[in-house]
């Protein structure tokens, strides 16, 4: 509502936005305990679609998720009337929930609640609103029955074969295949319409076919109908006539077309013609832009994304070398109201200010409309609210009270749609409050910067100050800098330090004040490292660490060997200050650490252990450190120089390759030796270069390959003069802290550098580019700070040091900047195109580069999966970033690494080096179908000789519609192979069965699922060797196994035997008595003669040499058989190959016992008697 006044009125508060000083919203903590108690409006957290299509197979749920406190309360509206929900036994809402769950168990039909829906979340503050759910019911008709007649064309006609597909919500996507399942090939010749017709520019011969079929894919069902087929008859003749081009789509000169901004435009032109023509297209006004690419052999323009600038008259030019004709389509672009400056949530302390912002903009430009609580603001209450003033797109609040908090709607609307944001105005007071844990102590080691933290909260802020001891003014400035998070900094902690430290806050309400215990500790040193030695195998080794710390920290110290925990065994013992090893081998060369630990710090040191081999063994002289240099004497003493002299030690066998020469001076850090240069082994005389104003001292070490010696004695002081510094401090830098100020820092010159007392530093600063005269400072410290700046603006610096004896050089000009604040403005018409299935551009509005209030750091994309498109499939909302950096006046991006076929979301903020700005519009765009991942696993499993079993299971991530899968397979010997060959399977199989035209044959076999885009990630899987080699390997191996061998001997040997004495019973002629036995059980592979006897038959059925005739000429066979010598028939032998059991006669059962055969003496009785 616009306040009364006309246009001057207008003018007054466009003035007052102008001025408008406005105080920073309250950031609320994210402490439990302070969201326990926060009492705010609802916040709408989660719904459905605007437009919702659902299955009819499935119950219907619509969203409507909310928090607030108190929690809120739920109520819907259909069709703009009150919905109760408890009067609809099919309708249930969720606990603490406003999501509607209806569901059709009991029956019931899915159309009978499409409408539209709107829900509203309520508590004592407010209420939140929903957008208008449009609810659809999902239909996939089946293809209406036809009949189909052939078609039958001339050749070199066009024709255009009618898919018709039926109705659908949403439409089906349309492909043509054939009865094979495979797809129509298409080219320039041949392709399908956007309208999912198949064109054909001229019929040849080879189109003659009877099963062009199209199918329609149901994506909300999962389902794919397929019209019956049509069947083509090519008429052909001698010769085609060539004829000149003719649009088949669109037809006529000129049509028109309108696109909404951010969507898709698809131009067609398909023509007849012989030969076949080719399409160019152009755009009246210009050439087509970098946006613009042509699909399906040049005959479709495609704009993945379209703005503004692709209005205008596109031609498409359709030629072959008959001649030409041209269509021109006029493309108009309109626009949903899309968000500029989407309203937020906002909570202020009593008398605060503050204002809330809808701007959007589309085509035609949106209508702004603001409700509250759900309602038109000017109807709200029947007197005008003082502290609330509207004005167009901006809703002003000024010196705001309890009670005024309310949730605020704002709706842009335009004809092609509209834009619904809730954003919440909390009136919150709070007395302070403390966030962090009670009475912390703090541990620090001296000399070192440490922070101590006093988180809290309060409305109105509350103010914070420090106090150490419970004594004196609040601490900040000098030692001590305190951060607005109420943090507190001690630059360099001390001894005197040490204390309790309070931090108060308090606002109008009262105040809350925590403590803090800060302990300063000596720092934990190894004051004695272990040395570098060489030892002999069999000797001891000793590593020392001794260590100084700190009495009330207790330590560890621990040794590593090559980086690596040292297992201490019965062998290597260690003591308070030392390692030993004793009988040392080469196993123990490597390099030896000393870590010493306490709570808050540690140190390390390390030396390396060499072996060599035992004297006795190897004619090299035995070796050790060098003796320590001696006679240290100076002379030629100068400014800034001097030279030192010494005399060698004893260098043990073991030459001296290097003599470091360290120094100590009492004027800054006295007793402690550092090293200053290091010069070869062969040197006894160097010229020591010194810096101003030291009083040194010096000693030499030698070094060998066995280790270092001690240090020779000191040599007499020398002290040099003093000079003005002639170091330029380094790393001078400026940076703010704060949006008001910049901090001056540089590295502070080390003691050796000072080269005079009373050291300080110059330090000089001014405005860049404005002609302004230097600021000055001088300062014992190593920073200052420059308060009261402008925010975010270049800076001068530069810097000297000064001591008693004067000057030293000035810094080179550097050029630092004041504080950083938050970005105000964000990104505007963020938008999406070319969306590929893992990649989408982004395009946006730069920010003015006066907005960011820093130094530009990138545009900082957030995005995330909302869902995937693959019903059923649970997906990963982890919200991920992606910066561009850009400053030209198009920016763009290419946003990749995204998952096919997936629901995104995103915005985009810009960023300074401190903060990002506001949020731009949110955009969700759905990537492309794309290949799927390989299936989620795939066996071989061979059941027996000649058959394998193939399983699988669909892929985690099909990244699209599956249509099924592709498995080509060969044969593999070695390294050759044969043939691929190749089965499909539709998407519901997963197994397979392929019979081995051989037992010994293996194959690979290369498994892919399918979508629509193509196969995916092969897996690739080879029959398992095993199986087939099993069977080879058992007829392989029993003939080289002992046992076998042995056997077969044995039963060569019986077989020699028996030959031997049935060719020396034949030639003797005559009877022998067989040895008579009960019957036996019979054995199922014996004949039984008809009398009931059993007759053994050599495998030709011929008579043995030797053999009787009987009384009616025939020849009689023998009795005796292998199987008659053993029980059963089963004729066993020992493990020395023997034969076992006894050789028996078969009777007939007539027989009795005591009657002797007339047969043949048995070879075996023969040889027991030889026996």
């Amino acid at each position: 509502m616009l306040v009364q006044g006309g246009p001057w009125a207008l003018s007054v508060i466009s003035l007052v936005l102008l001025l408008w000083q406005e105080l920073s919203a309250i950031d609320v903590p994210l402490d439990s305990k302070i969201q326990q108690d926060l009492k705010q409006p609802p916040t709408i957290m989660k719904q459905s679609l605007k437009d919702y299509i659902v299955d009819p197979r499935d119950n219907i749920i619509i969203e409507c998720e909310a928090k607030g406190n108190p929690v809120p309360t739920f109520s819907w509206r259909r069709n703009g009337k009150f919905f109760n929900v408890g009067k609809d036994p099919r309708v249930t809402m969720r606990k603490r929930s406003g999501t509607l769950e209806i569901s059709f168990r009991s029956g019931g039909r899915p159309e009978d609640y499409e409408g539209e829906y709107q829900c509203f979340a309520s508590n004592d503050f407010g209420t939140a609103l929903t957008n208008k759910i449009l609810l659809r019911v999902s239909k996939s008709p089946l293809w209406p029955k036809e009949v189909l007649e052939p078609v039958v064309v001339g050749e070199g006609s066009p024709l255009v074969l009618a898919c018709n597909p039926p109705p659908g919500l949403p439409p089906p996507l349309t492909f043509w295949m054939d009865s094979a399942m495979m797809p129509i090939t298409q080219d320039k010749r041949v392709s399908m319409g956007l309208n999912g017709d198949l064109y054909f520019s001229n019929v040849l011969a080879k189109d003659s076919h009877t099963d062009y079929s199209c199918n329609a894919r149901f994506l909300f069902t999962h389902t794919i109908q397929q019209k019956n087929p049509f069947t083509l008859k090519v008429q052909t003749s001698r010769k085609v006539a060539e004829t000149t081009p003719n649009f088949l789509s669109p037809t006529g000169t000129d049509s028109s077309r309108m696109v909404m901004r951010g969507e898709k435009l698809k131009l067609e032109c398909i023509a007849s013609g012989v030969p076949t023509p080719s399409i160019k297209w152009f755009k009246k006004g210009g050439d087509l832009n970098q946006k613009v690419k042509l699909d399906n052999f040049n005959k479709t323009l495609r704009i993945d994304s379209v703005s503004e600038e692709d209005a205008g008259e596109y031609m498409c030019m359709a030629n072959n070398q008959i001649g030409s004709i041209r269509h021109s389509i006029y493309v108009q672009v309109k626009a949903a109201p899309y968000w500029l400056d989407q309203p937020s949530n906002l909570v202020l302390a009593p008398d605060e200010n503050g204002r809330l912002v809808c701007r959007a903009n589309g085509n035609p430009k949106p209508h702004i409309q603001w409700l509250v609580n759900g309602g038109p603001i000017d109807s709200n209450s029947s007197l005008p609210n003082p502290s609330r003033t509207v004005a167009g797109d901006t809703i002003m609040f000024r010196s705001v009270q309890i009670g005024s908090s309310a949730v605020y709607q704002c709706n842009a609307s335009n004809d092609h749609g509209y834009l619904l944001a809730n954003a919440f105005i909390s009136i919150l007071d709070m007395a302070p409050r403390m966030l962090g844990p009670k009475n912390q102590l703090i541990k620090v080691i001296e000399n070192n910067r440490t922070f101590l933290d006093c988180p809290y909260f309060g409305s109105p802020l509350p103010e914070l100050r420090w106090f150490k001891n419970g004594q004196g003014s609040g601490l900040d400035g000098g030692h001590y800098r305190v951060y607005i998070n109420g943090t507190l900094e001690i630059k360099r902690a001390r001894a005197e330090d040490q204390g309790t430290y309070t931090c108060v806050a308090s606002n109008i309400l009262g105040k809350e004040e925590n403590q803090v215990r800060l302990e300063v500790k000596e720092p934990t040193r190894i004051v004695r490292a272990p040395e570098h030695q060489s030892a002999i195998r069999g000797t001891m080794a000793r590593f020392d660490c001794r260590v100084k710390s700190d009495l009330t920290l207790p330590i560890t110290v621990t040794w590593l060997k090559d980086d690596k925990p040292l297992s201490l065994g019965s062998r290597l013992k260690k003591d308070e200050d030392s390692l030993s090893i004793p009988n040392v081998h080469e196993g123990d060369e490597g390099t030896y650490t000393c870590t010493v630990k306490t709570e808050i710090d540690q140190d390390t040191a390390s030396a390396r252990l060499t072996v060599s081999e035992d004297a006795s063994l190897s004619s090299v002289l035995p070796t050790d450190r060098p003796d320590s240099p001696t006679d240290l004497e100076l002379s030629d003493a100068k400014e800034r120089n001097i030279r030192l002299t010494w005399i060698h030690g004893d260098d043990h066998n073991s030459p001296v390759t290097l003599f470091v020469v360290q120094f100590e001076e009492d004027r800054w850090e006295s007793g402690k030796w550092q090293n200053l240069s290091s010069y070869p082994g062969d040197f006894n005389t160097v010229i020591l270069e010194l810096s101003p104003f030291v009083n040194y001292q010096f000693r030499v070490i030698a070094v060998n390959s066995v280790g270092q010696s001690l240090p020779s004695l000191p040599s007499q002081r020398y002290q040099t003069s003093g000079a003005p510094p002639d170091v330029i401090p380094r790393g001078l830098k400026g940076w703010g802290t704060k949006k008001n100020n910049m901090e001056i820092s540089w590295e502070p010159l080390l003691d050796t550098e000072r080269n005079g007392p009373n050291l300080h530093y110059s330090v000089w600063w001014r405005r860049k580019d404005t002609g302004e005269e230097w600021s000055n400072v001088t300062t014992v410290g190593a920073k200052h700070i420059v308060h009261d700046t402008e925010t975010y603006v270049p800076y001068e610096i530069k810097l000297r040091a000064v001591n008693d004896f004067g000057p030293g050089g000035e810094s080179n000009i550097i050029i630092g900047y004041s504080g950083e604040d938050k970005p105000t403005a964000p990104p505007t018409d963020l938008r999406v195109s070319k969306i590929d299935s893992t990649k989408v551009n982004v395009h946006w509005t730069p920010v003015d580069p006066s907005t960011v209030l820093g130094e530009f750091k990138e545009y900082r994309v957030y995005y995330w999966r909302e869902g995937s498109m693959v019903k059923g499939l649970r997906v990963n909302k982890e919200k991920k970033t992606k910066g561009f950096y850009s400053t030209v006046a198009q920016p763009t991006g290419i946003l990749t690494d995204l998952q096919p076929y997936s629901h995104y979301r995103i915005y985009m903020v810009v960023a300074n080096n401190r903060y990002e700005g506001p949020p731009s519009n949110h955009v969700e765009f759905r990537t492309k179908e794309g290949v799927p991942e390989a299936p989620k696993f795939f066996k071989i499993i061979q059941r027996s000789t000649d058959v394998i079993h193939l399983e699988w299971d669909k892929p985690l991530e099909p990244n699209g519609i599956l249509i099924g899968y592709k498995l080509n397979y060969q044969t593999v010997n070695g390294s050759r192979v044969g043939l691929m060959q190749m089965q499909s399977f539709l998407p519901n199989v997963t197994t397979y069965t392929l019979r081995l035209p051989e037992r010994a044959i293996r194959y690979k076999f290369y498994l892919a699922a399918l979508t629509q885009v193509g196969a995916g990630e092969v897996y690739a899987e080879e029959s398992p060797h095993f199986t087939n080699e099993a069977y080879s390997k058992d007829q392989v191996d029993i003939a080289t196994q002992g046992w076998f061998i042995g056997l077969m001997c044995a039963i060569a040997l019986i077989i020699l035997i028996l030959l031997i004495v049935c060719f020396i019973k034949r030639s003797r002629g005559g009877k022998y008595p067989v040895r008579e036995k009960k019957d036996l059980p019979l054995d199922a592979v014996d004949q039984k003669g008809e009398d009931g006897s059993f007759d053994y038959h050599d495998e030709d059925n011929k008579p043995l040499q030797g053999s009787q005739n009987s009384l009616d000429g025939g020849v009689k066979e023998s009795d005796d058989s292998l199987v008659d010598y053993g029980e059963g028939g089963d004729g066993q032998f020992n493990e020395d190959g023997s034969f076992i059991g006894q050789y028996t006669v078969k009777k007939d059962k007539d027989e009795t016992e005591g009657n002797e055969s007339s047969e043949a003496t048995s070879p075996v009785n023969a040889i027991y008697s030889l026996a």
